[in-house]
């Protein structure tokens, strides 16, 4: 917003002082509070990006590891397996247990993926022989490249949001100097 002069009468030359009213400019506003909130948003949106690396990122990075050589495993379970879906952006997190050789192999994976989507999934558990403990879903290698581009999207917005607010604010400090 700028500061104009009044404008309501008509102007005849150059303005004086005495023939107009002083200039206001918009109070600064925020202070410490709009620090404050601007660094709880930060801190949010890091626990994004941390939530994203722990949870999303591993299963998607091992289903790429295993995509081409991943077969069903009749004898494997999955517990503890539900999804959410609000809009178009779908959450499973499934619990996949299996029995191999070497000892039991239980993962947690957790999908991030975008669609429309209608009705229920049945899943099945699929494993790469030589790697059975980087254990999967076909859902989840079915819908590997849209969960890597959901990861990648959420992630670069993410961090796009947070350099813009501090960039912001350290605009915003400056300017009230």
């Amino acid at each position: 917003m700028t500061a104009s002069p009044d404008r309501t009468g008509p102007s005849t030359g150059p303005a004086t002082n005495a023939s107009q009213a002083p200039l206001r400019l918009p109070p600064a506003s925020g202070g410490w509070r709009q620090t404050l909130w601007v660094l709880l948003g930060v801190a949010g949106l890091c626990g994004v990006l941390v939530a994203c690396a722990l949870y999303t990122a591993p299963a998607v990075l091992s289903d790429w590891q295993v995509r081409e050589a991943a077969q069903p495993v009749p004898d494997a379970r999955v517990s503890d397996g539900r999804c959410s879906t609000k809009l178009v952006v779908h959450i499973c997190d499934a619990t996949l247990s299996l029995s191999t050789p070497k000892g039991a192999v239980t993962r947690r994976v957790n999908y991030v993926f975008t669609g429309v989507h209608l009705g229920d999934d049945s899943i099945s558990v699929m494993a790469d022989p030589a790697r059975p403990d980087l254990v999967t879903t076909d859902l989840g290698l079915d819908r590997l490249v849209n969960r890597t581009i959901t990861l990648v999207v959420v992630l670069l917005a993410t961090f796009a949001t947070i350099v813009a607010a501090l960039a912001a604010l350290v605009r915003n400090r400056r300017a009230g100097a």
